[in-house]
């Protein structure tokens, strides 16, 4: 089959790789309707994430249709549409039974790896390198679900294909950080980062009670998305004093919750910024804290924090002063999507929650490596690449 794989650092091709086979009988092998490009994927390509080898298949946000059954498998059958979380989850283990899903015992084959960088390893994850499994990824015709009925998800009938797409990854992160954050009605939220993570985490807070939700940002288009298909109110950081505003629209407090959605490669303006992307391409530290400082500065005394942006290291200069004289709450975590993805499919249905318009291009997977190209340099307003790896499809609209 065709996939499009990692061949280097910034480097991709479309090559041919053999096709997945179930490995367990409580797997199910999908036939990849949609795939799409993801933030943290660049992480990958731009060599900041260790463990990725010549040849693997990458992506982890997609939706299908069931192909293959294992023999344990009991809530799919052939010909289901699915949406599959990007993180990989037994079901069973203790971490499973507190709906802490990324953090699944069995999830990821290689924990030795993990546990040397964070102390305890966490679950895996599709095509996110070797040190969260090593799995084959989804930009590719066909692949393995390990664990299907705990990951893998029926879409109703009357949501779309691109609309499914999005409950795979983008939205159950988003929903994971505004739910972690412990958002009460009638909160401020403010998110940093209007992509498809932001954005989604600037509607699940909404719909949870907030009553101002303010997202941050460079790229218009990404801010029109906000305005127009979320609601929430939108800054551009180039133009605007973040904290002052921030507090300015606030009775001079700062937001009750902040969301970090941004991560590793954050991008900012003056001196600090300068500093981190130095120190991180010289390897000096391995994440640009830019937009977390930032975060941390804005947040009223005693608020709430979840780091949702992808973060693999250590950073430099980071304010844990702020933190803790301020008397701030901090949370972080990847996300815990089989908790979510049911309850954002019926959002999706109910017309409560848009997710198809983050699929600003959509292309063949032939087309993979100009899509990253675009998607990383921000070109023709690509918000996210969505490819077709065996062709157009049509589905419920």
């Amino acid at each position: 089959m065709k996939a499009l794989c990692w061949t280097g650092i910034n480097k991709t091709a479309v090559e041919t790789v053999d096709d997945p086979t179930i490995l367990n009988d409580r797997d199910i092998i999908v036939k990849v309707r949609l795939t799409t490009t993801c933030g943290s994927d660049l992480h990958l390509l731009g060599g900041y994430i260790p463990g990725m080898r010549a040849g693997d298949v990458l992506g982890h946000e997609f939706m299908g249709e069931v192909v293959e059954v294992g023999n344990a498998v009991r809530r799919h059958t052939i010909g289901d549409r699915v949406t599959v979380c990007s993180f990989i989850a037994c079901g069973q283990c203790w971490y499973c039974s507190q709906q802490l899903f990324s953090l699944c015992d069995n999830g990821n084959p290689n924990p030795a790896l993990t546990e040397g960088m964070w102390g305890s390893a966490i679950g895996g994850c599709f095509a996110y390198s070797h040190l969260l499994g090593g799995f084959a990824g989804s930009h590719a015709e066909y692949v393995r679900v390990p664990y299907a009925d705990q990951g893998a998800f029926t879409v109703p009938d009357g949501v779309s294909d691109m609309a499914a797409l999005f409950a795979s990854d983008a939205a159950p992160t988003g929903w994971t950080g505004a739910d972690g954050a412990g958002i009460t009605p009638g909160d401020t939220v403010a998110v940093w980062g209007a992509g498809g993570v932001g954005q989604m985490a600037a509607r699940g807070a909404m719909l949870m009670g907030a009553e101002q939700v303010i997202v941050i940002d460079r790229l218009p288009e990404r801010l029109q998305q906000v305005r127009q298909h979320i609601g929430a109110e939108t800054l551009d950081y180039t133009d605007d004093n973040i904290v002052a505003e921030l507090k300015e629209r606030t009775g001079g407090r700062g937001p009750d919750v902040v969301i970090e959605a941004v991560g590793m490669e954050a991008h900012g303006t003056g001196p600090s910024y300068l500093y981190d992307q130095v120190k991180q391409q010289l390897r000096l530290q391995s994440d640009r804290p830019t937009a977390l400082r930032e975060a941390i500065y804005a947040c009223r005394k005693g608020g709430n924090m979840f780091i949702l942006g992808v973060f693999g290291g250590v950073v430099d200069k980071f304010p844990v002063g702020a933190i803790m004289n301020k008397g701030m709450t901090v949370r972080g975590a990847q996300q815990h999507g089989h908790r979510y993805i049911p309850r954002i499919l019926q959002h999706i249905d109910n017309g409560e929650l848009s997710t198809e318009h983050l699929a600003t291009h959509v292309m063949p997977l032939d087309q993979g490596p100009q899509g990253y190209q675009m998607f990383k340099n921000k070109k023709d307003g690509c918000v996210r690449a969505v490819f077709q790896p065996n062709g157009a499809t049509s589905s419920p609209t």
